[in-house]
């Protein structure tokens, strides 16, 4: 499992996980997406992306951060977000804000809440549309870079990561179509 940039060719992929996950997709550009991918399948365990706030000060959010399902409790979210973290320090932004009702998700890595009247106004009219659209509970969250801490057992998950049986359902099976596997004789076996 790794973490790397999004590519071009996954925009659609990345709009139709963030929908259904009902995930924040203003000022879309996959460019700024992270993508978690298993080694072995190639299969896309995960996603999220910072967007940077123009102003008075210049201000980065971490934001639509997601894990498809089958992926879930793996660690795959705590590499995305500490993959964003390192892009966001290479842009030269010590402090990263985090809009969200998960706030208990976000704290386990060092986030901590701030006060909304300490918000940049471009992060308070954020957070302003996000509570009147896809996220009611929406609380402000900060983290300074050097703060950010990942538990051991996400590390060691995100290793051992792989696809659970969830995402097997859409696999075809011989016994699909009306085939016992242990009988079935084919009219090309060669017998290997």
């Amino acid at each position: 499992m790794y973490v790397r940039d999004a590519k071009n060719r996954e925009e659609v992929w990345l709009l139709d996980r963030i929908e259904a996950m009902g995930l924040d997709d203003t000022a879309f550009r996959s460019r700024d997406y992270v993508v978690a991918i298993d080694e072995e399948s190639g299969a896309k365990a995960g996603f999220g992306r910072i967007r940077i706030h123009k102003g008075e000060e210049d201000v980065c959010e971490l934001t639509s951060v997601g894990v498809i399902a089958e992926w879930r409790g793996q660690g795959v979210g705590a590499h995305v977000i500490e993959r964003l973290l390192e892009y966001a320090g290479d842009q030269g932004f010590e402090e990263v804000y985090a809009l969200t009702g998960e706030g208990a998700y976000f704290a386990q890595f060092g986030f901590r809440p701030i006060a909304e009247t300490r918000l940049a106004p471009a992060l308070a009219e954020r957070l302003e549309e996000k509570r009147d659209g896809i996220d009611p509970d929406a609380s402000p969250l900060v983290i300074e870079r050097g703060e950010f801490r990942m538990p051991e057992r996400f590390r060691e998950s995100f290793k051992r990561a792989s696809e659970r049986d969830e995402g097997e359902e859409d696999a075809e099976r011989p016994e699909d179509f009306g085939i016992d596997p242990e009988t079935a004789t084919y009219k090309y076996d060669t017998g290997r």
